[in-house]
């Protein structure tokens, strides 16, 4: 089963961004804009890629079984939808003898199609009936993505992970920005200090991993410092006390892992330096 034809309902930014690099991977690809309605004469492309809004894929799964217009002649056709929190089963309608459904979600952050994300090394959900898997697992490998499959994935808890850490970091940035202004920085050039700042966090955690991508005061046991921040902030900034604490709370696992698994021995005192930011941070709430 060999991936040829390609077409993509749903011209948005993952519609269009995906529809951009299978052209450039030597693909036959058809984007149809959702707005000009579903195509009038029967699909017969090997892949079918509904590139629409979470709660619109039901309703256009719906609407192209109830027409048929899917299914080709000689050999199955494989139907994928690009959601993180929705399995295969939302496309259970268009299956048929020779349709075969699939999940294909791309961990990735599509905000802009004129900006889009580095497609080359990125990870893929894949799941769903095997042909449209193999489908799309080719689709994802002309893109040079990885796909993978994870049984029993807890669809849910996966999505909000994805969603605490693609949209959870702007936000972040953002009341990392507003406490840069108020120390003293101009709001453009606090915002283009920063965008650097959170790729070397990202290019550590691809070099290192965790928890050795993990620096800063947390790390080092800087009591004092912790305790500086939590001042200041609350002196300047009090809205953003709440989530210092949350963060920072969250830093002292890592710090004692890296602790623990030290190559130069055990940090003498490490125990007790992290047990007191620990403290002072539940005793600040």
């Amino acid at each position: 089963m060999t991936l040829g034809d390609v077409v993509i309902i749903g011209a948005g930014t993952v519609g269009s961004v995906l529809a951009r690099g299978l052209r450039k991977a030597g693909l036959a690809v058809k984007l149809r804009p959702l707005r000009r309605g579903l195509p009038k004469r029967r699909v017969e492309a090997d892949l079918v890629v509904l590139a629409v809004r979470d709660g619109e894929i039901a309703q256009v799964a719906d609407r192209l079984a109830s027409a048929d217009l899917l299914g080709h002649r000689r050999r199955t056709v494989g139907v994928v939808h690009c959601a993180g929190a929705l399995g295969p089963e939302v496309l259970a309608p268009l299956r048929a003898p020779r349709v075969a459904v699939a999940q294909m979600h791309p961990l990735l952050s599509f905000a802009d199609r004129q900006a889009p994300p580095q497609l080359r090394g990125g990870y893929v959900h894949v799941t769903g009936d095997r042909p449209a898997r193999r489908l799309a697992t080719q689709a994802c490998r002309a893109l040079e993505m990885k796909p993978v499959t994870i049984e029993g994935l807890d669809l849910a808890l996966y999505h909000a992970a994805a969603a605490l850490l693609a949209n959870g970091a702007v936000a972040l940035v953002g009341s990392a920005q507003a406490a840069l202004e108020t120390a003293g920085a101009d709001p453009d050039l606090a915002g283009a200090m920063l965008a650097p700042l959170l790729r070397s966090v990202a290019e550590n955690v691809a070099r290192l991993g965790l928890p050795a991508a993990l620096t800063g005061p947390v790390r080092r046991g800087d009591l004092g410092a912790v305790r500086a921040h939590l001042a200041r902030l609350s002196a300047k900034t009090p809205g953003q006390v709440a989530l210092y604490q949350v963060l920072t709370t969250a830093q002292v696992p890592l710090a004692r892992a890296l602790a623990g698994a030290s190559n130069e021995g055990p940090n003498e005192g490490a125990a007790e330096k992290y047990d007191a930011i620990a403290k002072l941070l539940s005793d600040s709430r």
